[in-house]
């Protein structure tokens, strides 16, 4: 069982001594830049029916669940900025600390901040995809006006982020498990542990001999199962407090 009051230090020491640290992301990363998750208070499937999310309804209901992710998504997150632990990571990649981030989320708020070896796991909301021709549309492209979107070939666009009834992305997800095989130091951060297949990357890291730091505003499905080192804050206080302790600034 993981120390429930692990010292900062002690985890910047294990950073400090890695020779392959990749981060797991999740929606707790992201909530200090406003975004809201999707599970638990003030949760988007709070307000929303996930069926908004499932591709079998947006095929057949594509101008409706348009306006809707619309509302959910872009208008959020298009004004969301990263947060202390988005750049936190950001300069542990530049100081060739960090060699990877695998991502749940689709905010782009690692982007922005500056990481690009970043595994987005279930794709992302710059982009959208025509779901017939498979021409790729930067979303700032995109008429909104106008629901639903389509390609200049006529066909439906799609953003290009995973829906319910959609499998992951071939390439993140190897990608990922490439991550989980190669790391000796896996650090979540904001993440429960509870979405399928995303959860299993950290399990299949602790199986291939990582040591696993967990950084969470409350204990979480790894906690007591994976987690050697446990750090019980919001994930900007922490991560600000560990590049100091690294000196970097």
């Amino acid at each position: 069982m993981p120390k429930m009051k692990t010292e900062v230090k002690q985890v910047a020491e294990i950073i400090k001594g890695s020779k392959h640290l990749t981060a797991f992301t999740g929606a707790g990363t992201s909530v200090e830049s406003g975004i809201p998750p999707f599970r638990g208070e003030n949760g988007i499937w709070n307000k929303y029916d996930p069926q908004i999310f499932d591709l079998e309804y947006f095929m057949a209901h594509p101008a409706e669940d348009w306006k809707l992710i619309y509302e959910v998504f872009y208008k959020t997150i298009r004004n969301a900025q990263p947060n202390a632990a988005h750049y936190a990571l950001a300069k542990l990649e530049a100081e060739g600390r960090l060699q990877a981030i695998i991502t749940q989320n689709i905010d782009n708020l690692h982007y922005k901040a500056g990481s690009r070896n970043v595994i987005e796991f279930h794709g992302n909301t710059r982009q959208t995809v025509c779901l017939e021709c498979g021409k790729m549309y930067p979303v700032a492209q995109i008429d909104f006006s106008d629901m639903p979107p389509r390609c200049s070939c006529g066909g439906l666009l799609k953003p290009d982020f995973v829906f319910f009834g959609e499998p992951i992305p071939s390439g993140a997800l190897q990608a990922s498990y490439d991550e989980a095989q190669n790391a000796d130091v896996f650090l979540i951060i904001g993440t429960t542990g509870v979405i399928y297949p995303a959860g299993q990357i950290p399990v299949l890291a602790k199986q291939n001999g990582a040591t696993i730091i967990e950084i969470n505003v409350a204990p979480s499905e790894y906690t007591n199962r994976i987690t050697d080192l446990f750090i019980e804050q919001k994930a900007s206080s922490a991560m600000t407090k560990i590049l100091n302790l690294l000196n970097i600034t």
